[in-house]
């Protein structure tokens, strides 16, 4: 493997067809030379140039043949299945991911989404915009609901999950943690439980959030027979992948009261058909994959790169989120 090229000599290539990475990067780091790219296109006519390249939704695989100097990518978001693994690491290219740099911005949303269903924030911006004030409400399930002494079921207890948790303990909510190890938990959650048990923290929660990436064991996760096991008045939130719920089998649960309602920032596919019945719900609040996509995101990546770039440069083979 040829040396990791010292400063004077590096080049960074930012792929990405809206984030602005280039530019927080060259606030930060005037020696290093970068660029940044817009489209597949552009990015494999000057990816011969780089050593780094920092990109997520618009790599393909054919990219490596253009990758004759490349030695590192930093994807910028937390997914990494698109990479292919094995030619990677024959080739000797080193791969991180981005977890973490959202952590902040997820959880929050999350909560977001949790506040917005059970305080009924949706509809009321509906009443402004129609100069509407809403009367006093006599029937009690009609009203706006609290946090205090509700259950929160989280699947996947990750960076974001166990921010979630800690959250959640603010608001003086009752925690139940899905986890694949239970042993490795040490966090704010009332109680583990582990992946075969999913069924039970569905039962016992007011709020169920996916937190979870997306696999074989996750995939369909929330079909026809978990939201049987809700309850009637609870809410889902999924700020995961879209893949893990059946979104038919969602919008036949909330149609038939099965749940009181869904915050979604995940779809499958995405963009959400302008036709699907999810939209015009009031029980609904749909945001599009937007949780962790905040006026921090880029400097939270670049802290990533940063680090991995020094510690390349430095010789070392550890890199911070390695997956490669």
């Amino acid at each position: 493997m040829p040396t990791f090229p010292d400063s004077s000599e590096l080049c960074v290539c930012f792929a990405h067809i809206a984030y602005q990475m280039e530019a927080v990067y060259g606030q930060r780091q005037q020696a290093v030379r970068h660029f940044q790219t817009r489209s597949l296109e552009e990015t494999a006519r000057r990816l011969p140039e780089a050593h780094v390249l920092a990109i997520s939704g618009i790599w393909q695989n054919d990219l490596l043949e253009q990758a004759g100097k490349l030695q590192y990518i930093q994807s910028i978001g937390a997914g990494y299945d698109q990479f292919p693994l094995d030619e990677l690491r024959q080739r000797g290219i080193r791969l991180a991911n981005a977890r973490g740099a959202n952590r902040n911005a997820v959880s929050e949303h999350t909560f977001g989404l949790i506040l917005g269903l059970l305080r009924k924030i949706h509809e009321a911006r509906d009443n402004q915009r129609q100069h509407q004030w809403r009367g006093m409400i006599s029937n009690i399930p009609e009203r706006e609901d609290e946090l205090a002494g509700k259950t929160l079921g989280i699947v996947g207890m990750g960076h974001i999950g166990s921010r979630v948790a800690s959250i959640a303990k603010a608001f003086d909510m009752r925690v139940i943690a899905c986890k694949r190890n239970t042993a490795s938990y040490d966090g704010p959650a009332d109680e583990v439980v582990g992946s075969d048990e999913v069924g039970d923290l569905l039962d016992r929660s007011d709020v169920v959030v996916l937190n979870c990436p997306l696999n074989d064991e996750t995939r369909n996760l929330i079909d026809a027979s978990a939201l049987a096991r809700m309850k009637t008045t609870a809410i889902l939130i999924n700020v995961a992948r879209g893949a893990c719920v059946d979104a038919e089998a969602l919008l036949q649960a909330l149609e038939a009261g099965e749940i009181a309602g869904a915050g979604l920032d995940v779809f499958d596919p995405e963009m959400l058909a302008p036709e699907n019945g999810l939209w015009d719900r009031e029980d609904v609040i749909i945001t599009p994959h937007t949780a962790g996509e905040t006026q921090a995101y880029e400097g939270n990546v670049i802290d990533i790169l940063q680090e991995n770039i020094a510690r390349l440069q430095r010789g070392e083979t550890a890199l911070l989120n390695q997956i490669v």
